[in-house]
């Protein structure tokens, strides 16, 4: 508070009386009024924020994000593939919601209605409200699988390098639940990468060089890998136009019936006028080194054991590529070799046992050791089976036959061993140099990334549904989310960002859209403030920020 007044030289000036407090709200001067108005009998005058409620919080940066991501992919075309279909649901925005939740809340079908109810969609979305909805979307997926297929490998066609493709080609094992039996059911017991006989299926997976998923198909569980690969093949080179393939798979799809078969596709592709190129680097499984054990022997003479070191040779009408690891051969030998001293140790300690036990009753001594005296035969077949269950039966030879306890080494078998540690043999119809060879093969370990992708972030497995046409398409449904998430790493590389896809949408997870209603009835809704961290991940995505006005309005 201010009086003016005139000094002596008559001019106008200004003094501080008093200060009454700060203006902002709440300050000094709101109290001082508060006062005021109380000593006059005035009741306060209710202010606009006066019983203000937060009534909803949803997730908002994440879905906005993948939405943007398959606006940009062009996805909303799939819709075309089941044109004629004719169900009454929303067949697209059923599984585009199915789709975002693998990857942001994985769960069972009935889970995304739920999680629907804790995340702000797009403005202009569709709604599903009914778990049958997702249902009966998924066998109308299933029914049109092979024109989805089709029209999502041309939508993908700009990210792949069409004269030269290096595809990788892999499986892996999905554990499924229940124990009825169905017609053309896929669920079926085998050998699964646990190493255990569960009830599965198998699920192959191509991806590129860059490590984007481009197909993949249902099997059986208790399918052979070999039989897999030249399906996969055909339908790859039918979705794509591709100029030339290079297949790389793992050990298991090695066969001589594969390569007749590859052989006999290259044939028939240029008898019918196109012209590709099929090329192949298949690894040999461990179990079929002997069949090129003179080739080792050769290879390996006069190199230097100590040093890395690729070599070729000609097997059959391919090329055999070995190359040397010294680093995993001495991890190999020194297991090896640590395994077969305890059991020795242990041979040892039987055979002097036996021979004190032998000398004793020589002697016409009482056996000192408590409990039953032990026996060559019984001595034999506890060995044996130490032996056995080490998985060193090769090396170790117990003599069942013998009176006595007996036992040897094969050293021969040893050495051979010991030639094969550290060493990788591919075979390949490519003119690429053994190096090259080796380091594409080695590029294979990211679609085991790829996998288990799929079984620990987008959750693939164990899978609760029943009916074949669900199970094939639930695994379509999280291939295409693996889609997102190798097309997001891919951008996040580009603009060289150490982020992974599920580190960025747990970050952009945390904005939300918020809703609140004021004391006078009015309901307001607005985002949460946008980080710079925030705002860079959307660059580095290429994809533009979510406004207020971008999102559905919730339902209260």
């Amino acid at each position: 508070m201010v009086e003016s007044f005139r000094n002596d030289e008559g001019k106008p000036r200004q003094r501080t009386v008093c200060t009454l407090g700060r203006l902002e709200s709440g300050g000094d001067v709101d109290t001082l009024i508060a006062s005021l108005q109380r000593a006059r009998g005035i009741a306060p005058a209710a202010s606009a924020l006066d019983d203000l409620r937060f009534t909803d919080s949803r997730h908002a940066g994440d879905i906005w994000a993948l939405s943007e991501l398959w606006r940009t992919l062009g996805f909303d075309d799939l819709a075309t593939s089941w044109r004629r279909s004719k169900t009454e649901i929303d067949v697209l925005t059923c599984l585009r919601l199915m789709v975002f939740n693998r990857l942001c809340d994985p769960g069972s079908k009935l889970g995304v209605l739920r999680w629907l109810q804790t995340v702000a969609l797009p403005a202009g979305s569709g709604i599903v409200t009914e778990h049958q909805h997702l249902l009966r979307a998924m066998d109308v997926l299933d029914e049109h699988s092979d024109k989805l297929k089709l029209r999502l490998a041309t939508l993908m066609r700009p990210l792949i390098d069409q004269d030269l493709s290096v595809v990788f080609y892999d499986l892996t094992t999905v554990a499924v639940t229940g124990q009825t039996d169905l017609q053309d059911d896929v669920r079926a017991y085998g050998l699964a990468k646990s190493g255990l006989i569960e009830r599965q299926f198998m699920l192959s997976l191509v991806q590129t060089c860059e490590g984007l998923p481009i197909a993949h198909e249902v099997h059986p569980g208790n399918t052979a890998e070999a039989k897999t690969l030249l399906p996969m093949i055909r339908g790859l080179l039918v979705r794509y136009p591709l100029k030339r393939v290079v297949l790389i798979a793992d050990r298991g799809l090695l066969s001589t019936a594969n390569i007749e078969e590859l052989d006999k596709l290259q044939a028939q592709l240029k008898k019918d006028g196109r012209d590709v190129a099929v090329e192949y680097i298949l690894a040999v499984p461990a179990a079929r080194y002997g069949d090129f054990a003179d080739d080792l022997q050769k290879l390996h003479k006069g190199q230097d054991a100590t040093q890395e070191w690729c070599g070729e040779t000609k097997w059959s009408d391919s090329r055999l590529v070995v190359a040397h690891d010294p680093v995993a051969a001495n991890r190999r030998t020194t297991a090896r070799d640590n395994t077969m001293a305890e059991l020795l140790k242990l041979g040892q300690q039987c055979s002097v046992k036996l021979d004190a036990q032998d000398e004793s009753q020589r002697a016409g001594q009482k056996n000192k050791s408590k409990g039953r005296p032990m026996s060559d035969s019984g001595t034999k077949a506890r060995f044996y089976h130490a032996v056995k269950d080490a998985h060193m039966a090769h090396l170790i030879k117990v003599d069942l036959k013998a009176d006595l306890f007996s036992y040897s080494i094969d050293e021969d078998k040893k050495r051979y061993l010991e030639l094969l540690d550290g060493k990788l043999l591919l075979v390949t119809n490519t003119n690429a140099p053994a190096a090259e060879v080796v380091q594409r093969y080695k590029s294979l370990a990211d679609i085991e990334r790829g996998f288990r992708v799929l079984k620990s972030d987008i959750e693939i497995g164990p899978v609760y549904h029943r009916l074949p046409q669900r199970i094939r398409a639930h695994a379509l449904i999280c291939f295409m989310a693996l889609v997102l998430y190798r097309v997001m790493r891919m951008r996040l590389k580009a603009a060289k960002r150490s982020e992974s896809p599920s580190t960025l949408l747990e970050s952009l997870k945390r904005i939300h859209q918020q809703t609140v209603q004021s004391g006078d009835g009015k309901t307001l809704a607005g985002l949460t403030e946008i980080t710079p961290a925030q705002k860079s991940l959307f660059t580095a995505l290429d994809l533009t920020p979510p406004t207020p006005s971008d999102l559905a309005k919730p339902v209260l």
